[in-house]
């Protein structure tokens, strides 16, 4: 009986993406600078249109948390006052002390754990790299808030 054997290769996707950086993936797989790739025109153009996309769903989903949010208060507040419902206003004070009680206690201990920090400098290396594509986006962005 001639039975082939195949041998496989198993790739571990979760192994293999936890070792690239995400922009690596997206502009260049053997570099971190996307000036090696594209001139100075395309990177403005590439980062001044994801930049605008970014801040117009930016201001989008802005105005529409702070309307669900706004409204939620304003509901809240008209089914307190109809006697619908009744908000024990101490327990509420409570607990935000006890909240910012909890928030001076993490930030007086203000010290960033290794993996955040390598992080933060990827992406510090990565803005410094492409400054170009770096500064479209940035104006892309306010664009996209302003429209």
């Amino acid at each position: 009986a001639g039975v082939k054997e195949d041998s496989f290769n198993v790739l571990d996707l979760a192994e293999y993406t936890k070792n690239r950086p995400w922009w690596r993936k997206v502009f260049a797989s053997s570099s971190g600078s996307s000036a090696e790739k594209y001139n100075v025109a395309t990177q403005l153009v590439i980062g001044g249109v994801t930049g605008w996309c970014t801040g117009f769903i930016f201001q989008k989903v802005g105005k529409l948390a702070a309307t669900a949010v706004g409204g939620g208060f304003f509901l809240l507040q008209i089914a307190n006052h109809t006697g619908y419902i009744k908000v024990d206003w101490k327990l509420v004070e409570r607990d935000m002390n006890k909240a910012k009680q909890q928030l001076k206690l993490h930030s007086s201990g203000n010290k960033m754990s290794p993996e955040v920090k390598s992080r933060v400098d990827e992406v510090i290396v990565f803005l410094k790299k492409n400054v170009i594509l770096t500064g479209g986006f940035a104006g892309g962005f306010l664009l996209g808030m302003a429209s």
